[in-house]
């Protein structure tokens, strides 16, 4: 599959500290990559660095297989981004804020029409048209930047952190929007704080931390790395040191997490080890609500990886 974006041994430095620290990595025509990374983690950086935005001290960014560079417009005619800030006029309607993004692209002024049709169709503000932006809710305002992002129809598209403090029908628009932008033929370099997006939309993840790759692969082949088989969640209405202790003690154990009521036993191996602790809640006469088991998820891996929640 070809490339879309190619950088190698990107290197940025603030006053000799290396935001990005030797950086390589690719992007494949029509795929949707998560780029993931706590907070510092050299993530923002190197978005900035590939869009031009930034100079750095070494390294090469290739995009669409050219060399990318400030003047490079050709270029930048088939990017699309969307900050997490939102950036639209206020003195403008929904439509006309798209219609000025757009026609910064697009002069036929026809074929300019259809694309905004088309983006206002693609996030669903077929109602709000002639609304201004002060009118609408945060959701629907998070659309719009998206619309205005996007209208020009770039074939390589950035989206940081699109879903940030919207409402859940806004958040499933905003998902499905982007399945039909990859059905189109976009490809899309997208961050996250939320992980759950990441395993619904992303072909494959890329984890940064101190300006360093230190994952890349599917989410299934990430989900590999953790360093657990199962984990078993309860709710116990009161346990006791001592009780724990012998959980700790029980096959297959590697940690015990127990904190406000909620047990969390974490197992390196070895089968039928919900059975075995339901047992021992039985013997010990443990009183206990919701108990699951789950398999390891990327927010394991990323905590064993980083040693930081996503959202830190």
């Amino acid at each position: 599959m070809k490339n879309v974006i190619e950088v190698k041994n990107l290197i940025k430095e603030y006053k000799n500290i290396k935001a990005v620290d030797g950086i390589s990595l690719e992007v494949k025509k029509g795929e949707i990559l998560g780029l993931l990374g706590p907070n510092g983690s050299g993530k923002s950086t190197t978005i900035n660095c590939i869009l031009s935005l930034l100079n750095f001290e070494k390294g090469t960014i290739q995009i669409f297989g050219k060399p990318m560079a400030p003047n490079a417009y050709d270029i930048k005619r088939e990017i699309g981004v969307v900050f997490q800030d939102v950036a639209v006029f206020e003195e403008l309607t929904v439509e006309e804020n798209i219609d000025y993004f757009c026609g910064l692209y697009i002069n036929d002024k026809r074929l300019r029409k259809q694309y905004i049709e088309e983006a206002i169709e693609l996030v669903s503000l077929n109602e709000f048209k002639k609304f201004y932006p002060k009118q609408l809710s945060g959701g629907l305002l998070r659309r719009l930047n998206i619309a205005c992002g996007i209208a020009h129809k770039p074939k390589l598209i950035f989206l940081d952190e699109p879903t940030v403090a919207v409402d859940p029908q806004s958040r499933n628009n905003i998902l499905d929007g982007i399945e039909k932008l990859r059905e189109n033929g976009a490809t899309i370099v997208y961050t996250t704080h939320y992980m759950e997006e990441v395993e619904i939309l992303c072909d494959r993840v890329i984890i940064l931390d101190k300006g360093k790759v230190i994952a890349n692969g599917t989410p299934d082949e990430l989900k590999e790395l953790a360093n657990m088989e199962e984990k078993v969640n309860v709710e116990v209405d009161s346990i006791t040191e001592k009780q724990l202790e012998e959980i700790k003690k029980l096959k297959n154990v590697d940690e015990i997490y127990y904190h406000n009521q909620n047990l969390t036993v974490i197992y390196k191996k070895g089968k039928n080890n919900l059975i075995t602790l339901i047992d021992y809640f039985k013997k010990e006469s443990i009183l206990y609500d919701k108990i699951y088991s789950e398999r390891p998820t990327l927010n394991d891996v990323f905590l064993e990886l980083t040693g930081k929640e996503l959202r830190d």
